[in-house]
């Protein structure tokens, strides 16, 4: 897809290669509760059925491949694709606790083109590797939380490079809708990105960023997400060019189908025409915008 003035739509599709679900380690005492253990069956059971994978709180094993388009600008343009792949995975540590991480490094291509064509530049190349690591508890077969951070690391070439490293503590709670099925679930999750041991002179983050997940099941194994990922913004760092308010308020969505219990394909949109007046200009959309499929 493209832009043309104002026109800003970034997309992602996603693909998830997923394990079958590990059993829990057994209990260091060998005795675990009966309610502990009915919320672990719960959960496993949920897990292996139409789950899609989109719980803070329920990491699988697994491959996804998130291919993506972003464009932003106006006079000056730039249009990113992207190729994503995260390695994602979970270790029981009992039968309530356990730990979800991720590893990604995308492969990224970005075209900038501008009035002055000596201005206008082409790179391709490896991006900035992202992990994250969340402690998550299971307090029964409706509700669960869990906690932890993601880094980013300045590890692409320049261009591609970040300025800093890049820390983000966040937390995220989940409230299953069995009546409705495994599927449908609401897990608000926020996160506080921070950037460290950059370059002094260079723009400083400070910015909460907030996915509000609402999943919902479908027939067939077919899912709508709004809010799957973090694209709501507060900006109370250093202001972005043009920025004439904190707030960044698009509206994202994802509609997906669970192919077989080990893939599933999804594709997310985010709406920036929704975006509140106060935000940055579309300038500056493209740094905004990378929460998409993050």
């Amino acid at each position: 897809m493209s832009i043309e003035h104002q026109n800003y739509i970034p997309f992602c599709v996603a693909m998830a290669l997923t394990a079958a679900h590990q059993p829990a380690f057994a209990d260091p005492a060998g005795v675990a509760s009966t309610s502990a253990a009915n919320a672990q069956q719960s959960t496993s059971d949920m897990e292996n059925s139409d789950y899609n994978g989109g719980d803070y709180t329920r990491p699988e094993n697994g491959l996804q491949m998130r291919f993506g388009n972003l464009s932003s600008g106006v006079y000056r343009r730039t249009d990113r694709r992207f190729v994503l792949p995260r390695f994602i995975g979970e270790a029981r540590l009992n039968a309530r606790w356990k730990f979800g991480w991720f590893a990604q490094l995308p492969l990224d291509d970005r075209t900038t083109i501008a009035p002055d064509p000596a201005a206008s530049a082409h790179v391709f190349g490896i991006g900035n590797l992202a992990v994250r690591g969340v402690l998550i508890h299971d307090i029964d077969e409706r509700w669960a939380f869990g906690f932890g951070a993601r880094l980013v690391a300045p590890t692409a070439a320049d261009p591609l490079r970040v300025n800093s490293w890049r820390i983000m503590p966040g937390f995220g709670i989940r409230y299953s809708f069995l009546e409705f099925g495994s599927d449908t679930y609401f897990v608000p999750k926020i996160r506080y990105a921070l950037s460290f041991a950059g370059d002094p002179g260079r723009r400083t983050i400070s910015e909460p960023q907030i996915a509000p997940t609402l999943n919902v099941g479908l027939p067939d194994r077919w899912f709508v997400t709004f809010y799957p990922s973090f694209d709501i913004r507060i900006n109370n760092g250093t202001p972005l060019p043009g920025q004439t308010g904190r707030l960044f308020l698009p509206f994202d969505a994802a509609v997906g189908r669970k192919v077989t219990d080990n893939l599933e394909i999804s594709l997310e949109r985010v709406d920036i025409q929704r975006v509140q007046m106060n935000a940055p200009t579309m300038d500056s959309m493209e740094r905004n915008a990378r929460g998409v499929c993050s």
